[in-house]
């Protein structure tokens, strides 16, 4: 089980760090897919665009590679049996561990007009997200590894305290780590709504991809033969490793390590191959948003699977606590 929130558009590090994984879990398990719309609203409270973005979310999904008949791919809205379920997380989970979380921490700085009990609660809710499915494999970033590690206090609390109804949670990605790509300027990793200039979007037109990668920061090269690459530098080619022929990343490595490679000649290749994967990505997920039926039965057909895993989960979950009056 995993979620994708829709405040922005999907872009090279959400393919390579997330959706790549989903597409090839969705042939080895029963996999469950959100578009964590309810988490949005923590921290994007104006929501005169979500429903775009929620459309726009689930058609770069299914463009990527994820099948609608294979997997339960729904919006959290959609599963009104999790608001109950974190309804009685929360009596499990204290002041003083939320308040510690990291990602709290720092959105609270980026945010202190709207430091929402959503946001503070944001943990159990996604916990919630996981276990109303009692999901074992969850594909998920460092970035969440926190999050996942208090799912598992609040099963083990919950389990302890009503009996064994949760299996524990755990990172899963196929046993290699989980990719992060670094933005164009090498000053973090490619973001939703931060940093546009050095993201790559999956919605990015060519002439986009091109400008983005043409500006991206370069020197006038190596002065002695297998030196260290600048961070800077090692992005461009972190990045040609994931659309470009291994020849071709070969070809520039060797001329880099013998003080021959135009930087321009490379971007320029580099631009072209990042096209080439983008392109049939973006006409998908144009001609996706174009058909309103079948995003609206993409929508249905995920709520009802999810919801069928969800009231099992339920039942089990009032009747360990005792709600269960007649």
């Amino acid at each position: 089980m995993s979620g994708i929130r829709p405040t922005g558009f999907l872009h090279l590090g959400n393919y390579f760090g997330a959706l790549r994984n989903y597409v090839r879990m969705q042939d080895e398990f029963e996999c469950f897919f959100m578009v964590a719309d309810i988490h949005s609203l923590t921290t994007h409270p104006d929501t005169s665009q979500l429903k775009h973005h929620v459309r726009r979310v689930l058609a770069e999904n299914i463009a990527c590679g994820l099948d609608p008949d294979k997997v339960a791919l729904y919006c959290q809205s959609h599963l009104r049996e999790t608001g109950e379920l974190y309804l009685y997380l929360n009596m499990l989970a204290y002041k003083g561990e939320l308040e510690k979380t990291v990602t709290f921490k720092d959105k609270v700085k980026l945010q202190p007009e709207n430091v929402n009990a959503g946001l503070l609660t944001y943990p159990v809710l996604q916990a919630a997200d996981i276990i109303i499915h009692r999901a074992t494999l969850v594909p998920v970033g460092k970035d969440q590894e926190q999050h996942l590690e208090m799912s598992r206090n609040f099963v083990k609390r919950f389990n302890h305290r009503y009996g064994e109804v949760f299996p524990e949670p755990r990172a899963f990605n196929f046993g290699n780590e989980l990719m992060r790509v670094p933005s164009l300027d090498g000053s973090g990793k490619m973001s939703k709504s931060e940093n546009q200039s050095a993201t790559i979007y999956l919605a990015d037109d060519d002439d986009s991809i091109r400008k983005k990668i043409m500006k991206a920061k370069t020197d006038s090269g190596p002065t002695k033969k297998n030196s260290p690459k600048p961070d800077y530098i090692e992005v461009l080619f972190q990045l040609m490793k994931l659309v470009s022929d291994e020849e071709v990343v070969k070809k520039f490595e060797e001329e880099y390590n013998n003080l021959t490679i135009r930087y321009g000649d490379m971007k320029k290749k580099l631009a072209e191959d990042m096209i080439e994967f983008i392109r049939p990505i973006r006409q998908r997920v144009e001609s996706i948003l174009k058909d309103d039926d079948y995003i609206r039965d993409v929508m249905v057909k995920g709520a009802e699977k999810a919801r069928a895993s969800a009231e099992v989960t339920m039942d089990k979950v009032r009747e360990a606590i005792g709600l269960r009056y007649y």
